[in-house]
């Protein structure tokens, strides 16, 4: 009824309205359709006016057709709308809804109603309004027609006055008077002028002008005549009586006026804005055209979409710009497939920066630029891993899909010992980190090896060093030519400088600079550099390893930024080796100062040298033998060898006590002999090398040779640099640098070839198509078993298994074999970034004719891929046999119901060979009632151990016993379904942990979610839960040792359950299945008597329901929390828990249990990683940031793995971590790819992007996985100094052992390791202590392999450098007294350690005393300190005055494996000792609550690190 009544009022209302305007139209027509009676005198009108009538009747006429067309169009159109409605209303089907509330289809009824009410008065109110519309724009044409036929009188225009006085009577009089006045007026006038009164003066006449004037307005009286009719001259009179109401003030014509005035500038301002916009619009349009060509694009001309919307991605989130939310969601595209020609560029890319300001636009280009390049880098890159692909497969002869590992590296070995000097500079050195791993090395080699010519890079940290030396020349001239006051002063100073030089010195010595003795760079005033001098040479350094992409200048530095106490180690090494070294390098080479046989040091610099330093397309010096001597190896050894290459030519008696003069090549040559004599230099080079070693030398052929030569000339890093602002520099240097500039610049303006090195790119990308190559096991396995029609049954379940398969994409590191993957990885960090193509492709063919397998090694690979195949074939069937058996996802298996079955097996006859299986493992310990349950792992060992028993081929016996037992286990549809939907959500439990970013909440989120879905899907119930975990009782411990805290509950319960504390002295089942560890059923809880309520508002009587109580355990079986679940919301009153639902909620406690310890696992890992970060931060400088990720599955299912930034550390060692890390996809790392491939290869990775240097350090799993990366940023600087590149090591050993030791533990696999005391506070101190903890058992292993010679050494070092002084120079007994200081101090801080009652006696004052405590027991008293222990009482003040004045590059420098150690052991003993003193606020797990978005947080105890 309400229905029917509420459609029929408004249809009643409508046709009322309908009434009323059809009558008011009527009666408009009426009135309108009413003429004016005719005037007297009428006929005495001019034509004009009988026009103007019947212009004014065709108006009218027009008007009424007009509105009758309206009104019936508009009636129909309603008619037409409300019998569509009518239709709609009656035709529309009815919807059935079972159990819905009256409430809700009362609303609906009523929406319903609105809606249509809505859609009439709408219809109706437009319709209205385009009747007004149609009606104005009519008269609008009617009046323009009458104009046509009546012409205006230009008269009027006369009473235009806009006179300020006069402006508001002159418009009223003209609005209300005048136009009918004039008229008036001329008809009076053509009255007498008719009658003739003006000529026949004298006659009498009744005419009264007044009277007649008067009767004409009253006539005419425009207030009562409608519609009259209108001369020309009121016409203009009435267009000027409308221009002069615009002059009036506080009118409405006037208030438009301005109004329009401001509309019309407003337009035009924003006519003006569009025209400039389109102006800017087009503009950059042309810009991004012409940028377009800097591009490398496929056969097609085309540019992947992908790679353009990476470039918008990275400007955007470029936090220097600060977009925020302001730049548009960018939806990149996740393959190679969309492209993008030259006019779709420029479309796609403008309409995604259309409201940028020109500055932006600007750093848009020039980030365009930098991307441009950036991209050739990634597809030389591309072409390179495309090889390395290929040549991986080559050698695969069995397609096994893995090589070997250590013939690999034996090539890579062979191929580095026999490439030349200057290709050796470009690869980096595979007997190192990260070639071989850090078990690979031996403790005292990898703890206190200091030899610097193991660094990754050869003679990196030399040729740093004398770089620092020529910024010390150049600082130092600098400051004297600014003393210089006037041009004279500087004239003699040039001219002493230029006769300074001796005329007997040789030609190719002249030009050149004499620098300062050894002593001098010792002085004071550079071991106090200033930060303002650091920041110069930075600046310095900068300028030339500019961007690689825009410049091209990359090489040993890469715009190499120096550490900030350079001025510390800008020492040249003291030694018989007086000649220095050169290195040649890819794109930078660095001219050294040469120290001559007197103590002085010549900068070669001659003219020649400039000469081929501008020959250069860029800024760089040719290093004056790095190409063209070889170098030279003392005693034979490569390993122990000091290599020097000759600077410049030969100086008389610098190379005279080591060898006998090298060949020299005149030094004034033109530019094409200097560029020969290179090439030729190199071939000598070779040939010599050929001859000093026994394999077989690496030649890269003529062609290739000269491109890597023109390369390497392009890249080379010039000493004229460093010089170019010394006033005291030579005119003809400046020219040439002038020179240079020049061609620089017009290289620069050369447009970039469309190849890369000579080949043109093909448009795809290796990354893009990995999977193409690499080989996934599992889904080959699980391929064939789809095509097996005897496990018909399980293939539902093995492809949910592969569906749910955490992550996928990953290649796990053995440390035997090489994958894809990790083969093209460890090739391309051999290579590096720096090589030409040409260097891949020679290694490519060395490593065809070099890798060669026997048939044996064949055939061991062969089998070994076999084996690897069934057991991945073996584990898919058995877990999706387990799963089939568990079919209330419990999580285990009853081995009583395991063996009935399998003794069926074959009648019996296997029994035997089943008994015996079990004799080979450990079942876990029987639950009371002599219950033993096996979890997947344990029944997948358990069956593998009877089929290693049993007769014939294993795999086949695997199958048959599988296919029985599938048979055997008999299950129903409906189990079948109900097993699937607990596996889902299950699942969703444990994704919720993977995916959370260490966040514990997203998995309370999902486990109450499986508990309640399951209870009202297969059980009908509406339950409650809440998740209690134990916890030490600190506050009360009278009530007992431990307490349960709620810590999570359903949504109802939270204001009375949730952080409640449940004490053992409480009412409660919870503590008896702590104490048991077997889940409690309760079915009902009134009549049980020991239940304690929370909820204390409910009678008694209403405490109705079931409670079920079970144990949460960890990978040890041990009890850590109760999980309960009840039904004392349900509105049954009997409503007991059924056994196939108490299975299912042991498996949700059980993968509960999984997930929690996952993410506290990951907290742990993250507390170890700050640490260790910590650590690093404070004695390696040189470090720019580091960032820490972790790898969690991709939110799209089936598309792998993504990225979780976790935190980042600043220069200040400052940890910025993130409560909801921003999430990295693939498809946004086209630039930054060196992520992932390091988490897909599990191998370190070395990379540079966008001018800054990448070390990308793995963090793996026990299985070899990688679970994370560390990204460690070094800024511009190519490499770290080899004393940082090892600290780094020993940070990333401890880490990845504290990594192994954590998962270990929470898989089970290992037993707890506590060794401090204080690890037995807890999880948490353990983790904030087990980085230190494992740093001191490695230095404690080392101390006890090293033999007492070496503390022996150390005792006697005072007496020898003081037995002969006067043999000293004053720096070498400063040095000497520094060594023994340093000696002293540290031995002095561990004697106080481990003899902590020496700070009392007398003796500490006195060394020779001392020093007895050193003595045999003192290792081990090193290696039983425990700084933790409560026991330990030392003097952290006294010891520190000792230690902490002796700073990390000091203990370096002097060299000695003892104070090595006992230098790190003291400093990690003090920091231990500090956390235990704060034990309690200083090792909470610094991560985000839930009002943070993200915590800042820096390890206890740096103050006691050792700093730089």
């Amino acid at each position: 009824m309400s229905e029917s009544t509420s459609q029929e009022e408004p249809k009643a209302a409508q046709e009322n309205e309908k009434d009323k305007d059809g009558k008011q139209e009527a009666t408009e027509v009426n009135e309108s359709s009413e003429k004016p009676q005719s005037q007297p005198g009428s006929s005495s009108l001019d034509t004009s006016n009988n026009a103007a009538e019947e212009a004014t009747n065709e108006i009218k006429s027009q008007e009424l057709k007009s509105e009758g067309q309206l009104k019936t169009s508009t009636d129909s159109t309603e008619e037409f709308n409300i019998g569509v409605s009518k239709n709609i209303v009656v035709t529309k089907s009815a919807k059935v809804v079972f159990d819905l509330d009256r409430t809700i289809q009362d609303s609906n009824l009523e929406q319903l109603w609105k809606e249509n009410l809505f859609e009439r008065v709408e219809a109706r109110t437009r319709a209205m309004q385009q009747k007004i519309i149609d009606k104005d724009n009519l008269k609008k044409e009617l009046e323009k027609k009458a104009e046509k036929k009546i012409p205006k009188d230009n008269l009027a225009k006369e009473w235009f006055n806009i006179e300020n006085m006069t402006v508001d009577d002159r418009v009223y009089l003209l609005d209300k008077l005048l136009p009918t006045l004039v008229l008036g007026v001329e008809k009076m006038l053509m009255q007498v002028e008719k009658k003739k009164f003006l000529t026949e003066v004298d006659i009498p006449t009744k005419f009264d002008p007044i009277n007649y004037l008067g009767e004409y307005l009253m006539r005419n009286n425009p207030y009562y005549i409608k519609g009259s009719r209108m001369s020309g001259y009121q016409r203009v009179m009435r267009e000027v009586t409308e221009d002069l109401k615009i002059h009036v003030t506080n009118t409405i014509s006037n208030r438009v006026s301005k109004m329009k005035e401001k509309i019309k500038e407003r337009q035009e301002q924003r006519e003006n804005i569009n025209n400039l916009k389109v102006k800017v619009a087009n503009t950059r349009k042309q810009a991004l055209q012409e940028q377009f060509n800097e591009w490398i694009v496929d056969p097609k001309g085309m540019i992947p979409m992908t790679v353009i919307q990476n470039v918008l991605h990275e400007f955007f989130q470029n936090p220097d710009f600060q977009f925020g939310s302001h730049f548009k969601p960018l939806n990149i595209a996740d393959s190679m497939e969309p492209r993008l020609d030259k006019m779709e560029f420029i479309e796609y890319v403008s309409s995604q920066i259309a409201d940028f300001k020109s500055e932006m636009f600007e750093e848009f280009l020039k980030h365009l630029c930098h991307c441009a390049d950036e991209f050739r880098e990634v597809i030389k890159m591309d072409m390179q891993r495309q090889m390395f692909a290929e040549l991986f497969l080559h050698c695969d002869c069995g397609k096994v899909g893995f090589l070997d590992r250590q013939r690999t590296l034996a090539l890579l070995e062979t191929f580095y010992d026999q490439s030349s000097k200057m290709l050796r500079s470009l690869l980096r050195n595979p007997r190192q980190w990260p070639f071989i791993e850090f078990e690979e090395i031996d403790l005292p080699e990898f703890w206190g090896d200091m030899d610097n010519q193991k660094h990754i890079y050869e003679d990196f940290d030399n040729v740093l060093l004398e770089m620092n030396t020529l910024l010390s020349e150049k600082h130092a001239s600098k400051t004297q030519s600014e003393l210089l006051k006037n041009s004279e002063d500087q004239h003699e100073h040039d001219k002493h400088r230029k006769s300074t030089l001796s005329p007997g010195v040789p030609e190719q010595q002249q030009g050149t600079i004499a620098g300062p003795e050894p002593n001098e760079i010792l002085t004071e005033e550079q071991d106090t550099e200033s930060m303002g001098e650091q920041e110069l040479y930075r600046e310095s350094i900068t300028a030339q390893g500019q961007h690689k992409g825009s410049t091209m200048q990359q090489g040993i530095y890469r715009g190499s930024t120096i550490e900030e106490e350079s001025h510390r180690e800008s020492v040249v090494e003291r030694g018989p080796h007086r000649g220095s070294i050169a290195e040649g390098s890819g794109r930078e080479s660095v001219s050294v100062v040469e120290e001559g046989p007197h103590g002085g040091s010549i900068a070669e610099e001659g003219p020649r040298r400039g000469s081929v330093t501008r020959k250069g397309s860029q800024r760089g010096s040719v290093v004056e033998d790095g190409s063209r001597r070889e170098s030279l190896s003392q005693n034979g050894s490569r390993k122990g060898s000091h290599r020097e290459s000759i600077t410049g030519e030969t100086y008389k008696g610098s190379t005279e006590e080591q060898e006998p003069p090298r060949e020299t090549i005149p030094e004034e040559q033109d530019m094409d002999s200097t560029s020969q004599s290179k090439e030729d230099s190199i071939l000598t080079e070779s040939e010599k090398s050929r001859e000093s070693t026994p394999f077989e030398h690496i030649e890269i052929p003529p062609q290739e040779e000269k491109t890597e030569e023109q390369i390497c000339k392009e890249q080379l890093f010039t000493l004229s640099e460093l010089q170019e602002e010394d006033p005291v520099s030579s005119r003809k240097d400046h020219l040439s640098e002038t020179t240079e500039e020049k061609v620089q610049k017009d290289k620069a303006c050369e447009p970039k070839s469309p190849q890369i090195e000579g080949k043109s790119w093909s448009g795809e990308l290796f990354t893009c198509n990995w999977k193409k190559y690499a080989k996934c096991e599992d889904e080959e396995q699980a391929n064939l078993i789809y095509d097996n029609s005897r496990f018909t049954d399980l293939h539902s379940i093995i492809r949910n298994i592969q569906a749910h398969k955490e992550v996928k994409g990953r290649s796990a590191f053995n440390g035997v074999s090489f994958n894809l993957l990790q083969f093209v990885q460890v090739l391309e960090t051999f290579v590096g970034e720096d090589a030409p193509l040409s260097v891949s492709e020679t290694l490519t063919s060395f490593f065809k004719k070099g890798y060669v397998e026997t048939e044996e090694e064949k055939m061991s690979a062969l089998e070994g891929a076999r084996q690897k195949a069934s057991q991945v074939r073996q584990r898919l069937l058995l877990e999706a046999l387990f799963q089939m058996w568990d079919s209330d996802a419990s999580g285990f298996l009853d081995l009583k119901e395991v063996d009935e079955l399998l003794y069926e097996y074959k009648e019996g006859m296997e029994k035997e060979s089943i008994e015996t299986a079990k004799l080979f493992i450990q079942f876990p310990k029987p639950h009371p009632g002599d219950e033993v349950s096996l979890s997947p792992k344990q029944f997948q060992k358990y069956i593998q151990l009877i089929v290693s028993e049993l007769n014939g081929n294993e795999d086949r016996a695997l199958e048959s016993l599988v296919e029985f037992l599938m048979t055997a286990v008999e299950r129903s549809h409906i189990e079948s379904l109900r097993n699937s939907a607990r596996r889902k959500w299950l699942h969703h439990i444990q994704r919720a942990a993977e995916t959370s970013g260490v966040s514990v909440e997203p998995v309370y989120t999902e486990t109450f979610k499986a508990l309640t879905q399951d209870a009202q899907v297969h059980g009908n119930k509406k339950i409650s839960a809440h998740i209690s975990l134990l916890e030490e009782n600190q506050l009360l411990p009278e009530r007992g040792t431990v307490l349960l805290r709620n810590t999570a509950c359903t949504l109802d319960d939270a204001p009375f359950v949730l952080n409640k504390v449940l004490y053992r002295d409480m009412k409660g089942i919870s503590f008896t299945v702590v104490d048991e560890g077997k889940p409690i059923h309760v079915p009902q809880v009134q009549h049980h008597g020991n239940i304690f309520f929370w909820d204390h508002s409910h009678r008694k009587t209403d405490q109705n329901g079931s409670l079920l109580a079970l144990p949460l355990q960890d990978a040890y079986m041990r009890i850590f929390g109760v999980m309960a679940v009840d039904t004392l919301r349900d509105p049954q009153k009997i409503n007991i828990f059924l056994p196939h639902e108490i299975k299912f909620y042991q498996g949700v406690a059980n993968v509960f249990s999984t997930a929690y310890h996952y993410v506290h696992s990951r907290e742990h890992i993250l507390h170890v990683v700050i640490t260790g970060i910590s650590w690093l931060y404070n004695i390696t400088p040189s470090i720019t940031s580091i960032t820490t990720y972790f790898i969690e599955p991709s939110p799209q299912q089936g598309s792998g793995y993504v990225l979780r930034n976790m935190m980042v550390t600043g220069p200040m060692g400052l940890t910025e971590i993130h409560r909801n890390p921003p999430t990295i996809f693939r498809k946004t790392c086209t630039f930054r790819d060196f992520l992932f491939r390091c988490t897909d290869s599990s191998e370190v990775v070395l990379a540079s992007v966008y001018g800054e240097n990448h070390i990308v350090i793995p963090l793996r799993e026990r299985t070899g996985e990688a679970i994370g990366a560390l990204d460690f940023n070094i800024g511009r600087s190519k490499m770290l100094f080899y004393r940082e590149f090892k600290d780094l090591q020993k940070m990333m050993k401890v880490i990845q052992a504290a990594c192994y030791e954590i998962l270990g533990e929470l898989s089970g696999e290992i037993q707890k390791n506590l060794v401090l005391e204080i690890e037995n506070a807890g999880e948490v101190q353990r983790a904030g202590v087990l980085f230190f903890r494992i740093m001191l058992q490695e230095l404690q292993e080392s101390l006890q392999m090293l033999p007492s010679m070496h503390f022996i050494s150390l005792l006697l070092y005072d007496y020898n450098p003081l037995a002969e002084p006067e043999s000293l120079s004053d720096s070498q007994s400063q040095e000497a007294e520094a060594n023994i200081k340093l000696i002293h101090d540290i031995l002095m801080g561990v004697i106080l350690f481990v003899d902590p009652d020496l700070e009392l006696s007398s003796d500490l004052g006195n060394w020779d005393k001392c020093k007895l405590h050193i003595n045999r027991y003192l290792v081990e008293k090193i290696c039983a300190f425990d700084p933790t222990a409560k026991d330990v009482k030392v003097n952290l003040k006294l010891i520190g005055e000792y230690i902490k004045d002796h700073s990390r590059i000091e203990v370096w420098k002097f060299g000695n494996i003892v104070i090595e150690y006992l230098y790190h052991w003291s400093h990690i003993c003090l920091a231990l000792i500090e956390i235990n003193q704060k034990l309690n606020d200083s090792v909470k797990p610094p991560f985000p609550s839930k009002t943070d978005s993200r915590v800042y947080a820096k390890m206890p105890g740096g103050n006691w690190l050792g700093k730089c």
